[in-house]
């Protein structure tokens, strides 16, 4: 590998980190930051991928302790039995859609302009249940991820499942969801942390065995690196984002959504940058 590649590498795995948790769009930021570093392809979209679980091990070591108490729990305790459970039923709509229609997403959607268009639609989109919440202060009434109900748990999955267009944000999706069927802030980001484990898991493992035929042990660097790039930077990133919401709304990256979002298309339309697919 060489130097370049690796800075290539090393850069991709921290705008992961930086992205995944944030209702930004990791997979939209490594779509464009792919396209300007020019690296791009077939194994390119596995790395993008593969790497996420850089940033889930970030979230199962933040919330190692709470993890480690509902797996002990399985057994004996109803409350973590009904954590996981809402765990599950929020994972599988966006594991079936995906499974359905993964192949004609990355063909048509996995492109600079669509996810500049899903960037500025989200961020209009996360405007309006903000300005919702600060009309209605006592719109949720779900305080804590221990709180919710099943059915709580399935309209987050719905909403989750959006964010297989790219662009949408996995986080957005999860979080502004979870507060538009009423979850707090807090308890919504929390679930939307807890949600990654079980997605970015499957969507690893999937993707590594499905293009396996694409890899073979001299790509290990490249993902070591992009892999251990996302942790770190994802784990700063979680901590930050916890104390952020604590005092700030999400008013701010739906600000970013739609100003980047029209940079892309401008940049695009006008010229300035050749995006490459």
């Amino acid at each position: 590998m060489d130097l370049l590649f690796a800075v290539k590498v090393l850069i991709m795995g921290i705008v992961e980190g930086l992205t995944e948790f944030l209702p930004i769009s990791s997979t939209g930021h490594l779509i464009l930051a792919g396209s300007l570093l020019n690296f791009t392809g077939e194994k390119v979209k596995v790395f993008e991928i593969v790497i996420q679980a850089g940033a889930m091990l970030a979230v199962c070591w933040e919330y190692r302790a709470r993890i480690a108490s509902v797996v002990s729990g399985l057994g004996s305790d109803p409350k973590a039995r009904r954590f996981a459970l809402n765990l599950i039923i929020a994972f599988l709509p966006a594991a079936l859609l995906g499974l359905l229609f993964n192949k004609k997403i990355k063909a048509v959607l996995f492109a600079p302009v669509p996810v500049a268009l899903a960037f500025i639609i989200g961020g209009i989109i996360i405007l309006w249940v903000e300005k919702r919440n600060r009309n209605a202060p006592r719109a949720h009434r779900i305080d804590s991820v221990d709180d919710m109900t099943p059915l709580d748990a399935l309209k987050v999955g719905i909403a989750q499942a959006f964010a297989l267009v790219p662009g949408t944000s996995r986080s957005g999706a999860t979080i502004i969801g979870g507060m538009l069927f009423g979850l707090s802030r807090k308890a919504a980001t929390e679930f939307s942390f807890f949600l990654a484990i079980p997605t970015l898991f499957a969507a690893t493992f999937y993707s590594l065995y499905k293009e396996r035929a694409l890899l073979s042990a001299a790509d290990l660097p490249m993902f070591s690196i992009g892999t251990v790039a996302a942790f770190l930077s994802a784990f700063l990133c979680v901590r930050w984002l916890l104390r952020y919401i604590s005092s700030h709304d999400f008013t701010a990256f739906a600000w970013y959504r739609i100003v980047f979002g029209i940079v892309v298309i401008a940049s695009a339309y006008g010229g300035w940058v050749v995006w490459a697919d």
